[in-house]
């Protein structure tokens, strides 16, 4: 009898080789498509014509409705974070039409404005009085942060600054999550969830696109000096954070039970293409205190494995992840330096869980031909799948001028392989 979509994804996340690769492309913000993409698969499927929800707008991210799901056979569900990068609810759906015509989707709280270069500017809260906080270029596919920090004053400068998007877990958002969790796993899918609160100096966050008014440092390239220079600055904002994290974490687990089989914990960026941003001796010391603190409550208190995406050349970074407590590492970027999938399956695959690298974005997917598509992820399955501890994804969300037919062949070759 063949497996269910959540027993497939839980034997795959124990390392128990299951009936098929479980397959995920719309559980998390890093593990989804294009709005484009996901509009052309319907029209390819004969699907309903029907404008699609943009469900995440900082990456212009596409939803995956459950006919299109089941068409592609898709496994997992994402339990989504309270609000949207901009700091709104998605919620009482409204058209937005884009700059190449294609109406879609989106929230009532998502408002914007058109800039003299013809870009579109984006509100944090959907609060048109406070600075845009995100640009979307014209015939652009994805906003931009806008970073909003002046001069810094070192005398004034306070870690609390830098927290105030950490609070206590909102009874709303309780109720958000419990509810979300009950829909997903009552679909039989495999679900991961998207608490938030947990990820420390995600690049992307730092800049709080999602603030009216961000204080601190809030400019990527200060943020990253100040791992350096302002350690002890970075590690009080780490400690408070953690310490508030765990404390809505206790209160969420009482809410969601074990319904997640796995919880998105941190998108921060280790690599480049080449290298890693810092040595493993400063990812020992200024990291992987506060993470280990963040994975043994959680493998003390839940079932729930705990997800890092980190993108890059992370190679020597994994033994630190591991010893972190990280369950899931993802997107496995198998097109940078000493990330050959083989080498990474024969080091870490007991330890560790792939959850991406089944299609190299930058290169195959979106310039290659259908034939390559199809024998590389077939090569991807036979190398990460052997033996479980692998989730079918790209490597990082699939962008928007991707063909269709590249997409198309992607999943006909999982079929293939899963024997489908």
């Amino acid at each position: 009898m063949p497996m269910t979509s959540r027993e497939r994804v839980q034997a795959a996340l124990d390392h128990r080789e299951p009936d098929a690769v479980p397959v995920d492309f719309n559980g998390t913000a890093v593990t989804g498509m294009h709005v484009e993409c996901v509009a052309a698969l319907r029209d390819h499927f004969g699907l309903e014509r029907r404008p699609v929800k943009v469900h995440e707008p900082y990456q212009m991210l596409g939803w995956i409705d459950e006919d299109l799901r089941r068409t592609l056979g898709i496994d997992v569900e994402g339990v989504w974070g309270f609000e949207t990068m901009f700091g709104f609810r998605n919620e009482n759906w409204k058209p937005w039409r884009m700059d190449n015509g294609r109406e879609v989707l989106v929230s009532e709280h998502f408002r914007v404005t058109k800039d003299a270069n013809g870009d579109t500017l984006i509100y944090p809260r959907g609060d048109v009085s406070a600075p845009p906080s995100g640009r979307l270029p014209r015939d652009g596919f994805f906003f931009d942060t806008i970073v909003r920090q002046g001069p810094i004053d070192e005398a004034r400068l306070e870690p609390a600054d830098n927290l105030e998007e950490f609070g206590p877990v909102s009874d709303a958002a309780l109720d958000y999550f419990e509810a979300a969790s009950r829909e997903a796993e009552a679909g039989g899918l495999g679900v991961i969830a998207n608490f938030g609160g947990t990820a420390l100096g995600d690049i992307a966050l730092v800049p709080a696109p999602f603030l009216t008014r961000p204080k601190g440092i809030r400019d990527v390239e200060e943020w990253y000096v100040s791992t350096l220079t302002r350690r002890a600055y970075v590690h009080a904002v780490f400690e408070k954070q953690t310490a508030i994290a765990l404390q809505n974490l206790a209160k969420i687990r009482v809410r969601v039970g074990d319904r997640p089989q796995a919880v998105f914990i941190c998108g921060t960026d280790f690599g480049t293409q080449q290298s890693t941003f810092c040595s493993p001796a400063t990812f020992r010391g200024l990291y992987m205190p506060y993470y280990r603190r963040v994975n043994d409550w959680i493998h003390a208190h839940t079932s729930w494995k705990t997800f890092k995406h980190s993108c890059g050349a992370v190679r020597s970074l994994i033994p630190g992840f591991i010893e972190s407590g990280f369950d899931i590492l993802n997107p496995v970027q198998v097109s940078a330096a000493g990330m050959d999938p083989a080498e990474l399956k024969a080091e870490f695959g007991r330890d560790i869980v792939f959850w991406g690298g089944g299609v190299d974005t930058q290169k195959t997917l979106a310039f290659g031909k259908p034939e390559d598509v199809r024998s590389e992820v077939l090569r991807r399955c036979e190398v990460f799948g052997r033996g479980g501890g692998f989730v079918f994804n790209a490597v990082h969300n699939i962008q928007a001028n991707v063909p269709v037919a590249n997409i198309v062949a992607m999943f006909a070759a999982l079929r293939k392989f899963n024997g489908r």
